[in-house]
């Protein structure tokens, strides 16, 4: 077995399709088709059942495919850090983010990085379950994770800063007349959710429980800028982090009493690499401001 063949077998996954594996990755489709049969005969599986929309892994193939994955991170941070030099950083960086963490931070330590690397990859996405964000920690299928508690230890987790949560309310409401919104004050108010595995929605949980809120919940959604846009036209309020509120929208906020917040930890792979380093370093370098010394709720 080759880490040709794991990529291979991971585009094939991706795409579906043999054919439009073999045009994203630049090779002819029978090579393709030979390897991933050589492959199979290798390992005594079949990896991909046919189906009418296409190739779709198998039960055992998906088992494979994690673990291949791993093994092709792993061989392209260590490219990027035996290529590393001190002018040059090649290679591949994967970034994940529990929704709405950093997002005002992230983007400018990440323009910083590619401004000094400009051939080093960076792939960010958001995740909403913080138990499949650990997961791909522990896999070690991200070089680097956004999320508000993990139980790494000091060397790996590194706390950046806090990030406050708001309230987002619609044009007119009769809470946008005080400067900061008590959690009591919102009791009967139709809430705008996160999915029900969301790290967001858990921490809306424990505010409802602490406060001994009711929840009317009118919506779930799995981005905060749709539930910030939906609450901003009436459906109901929602509670999101202070950096997530979409531009134009920060009128409709206010802050909450008791405070609600949550750190902003980042977890570094085991044996980082010099373009982890170098973010760490950068972020560092951003402004993570502190909630406000109120009583908390976190």
């Amino acid at each position: 077995m080759s880490l040709r063949q794991y990529e291979y077998a991971l585009a094939v996954a991706e795409e579906g399709s043999v054919t439009a594996a073999a045009e994203r990755l630049h090779v002819a489709q029978p090579s393709l088709s030979q390897q991933i049969r050589s492959l199979e005969r290798e390992l005594g599986v079949q990896l991909f059942a046919r189906t009418p929309s296409g190739l779709v892994p198998t039960v055992v193939g998906r088992a494979f495919l994690r673990e291949a994955e791993v093994a092709v991170s792993a061989s392209r941070r260590a490219r990027a850090t035996a290529r590393a030099g001190a002018d040059e950083l090649v290679g591949e960086v994967v970034i994940a983010v529990q929704m709405g963490l950093g997002t005002r931070q992230l983007p400018g330590a990440l323009g910083a990085l590619r401004r000094r690397f400009p051939r080093l990859e960076v792939t960010v996405f958001e995740e909403a379950s913080s138990a499949e964000l650990d997961r791909l920690c522990r896999q070690g299928m991200l070089d680097l994770a956004f999320m508000a508690a993990c139980d790494r230890t000091p060397a790996d987790a590194h706390r950046l800063g806090a990030e406050e949560f708001v309230v987002m309310l619609s044009a007119g409401h009769r809470l946008l007349a005080a400067d900061r919104v008590e959690l009591r004050d919102l009791d009967g108010e139709p809430w705008v959710r996160f999915d029900r595995d969301s790290a967001l929605d858990a921490v809306l949980v424990d505010v409802l429980r602490r406060n001994e809120l009711t929840p009317s919940t009118v919506a779930r959604v799995s981005q905060t800028s749709t539930a910030a846009r939906w609450a901003a036209q009436g459906l109901g309020v929602t509670l999101i982090p202070a950096s997530a509120v979409p531009p134009g929208h920060e009128h409709l906020t206010r802050p909450v009493f008791p405070v609600v917040s949550q750190p902003v930890i980042a977890v570094l792979r085991p044996n980082a690499g010099p373009a982890e380093q170098t973010l760490l370093e950068l972020l560092r370098q951003e402004t993570w401001p502190e909630p406000s010394s109120l009583a908390q709720v976190s």
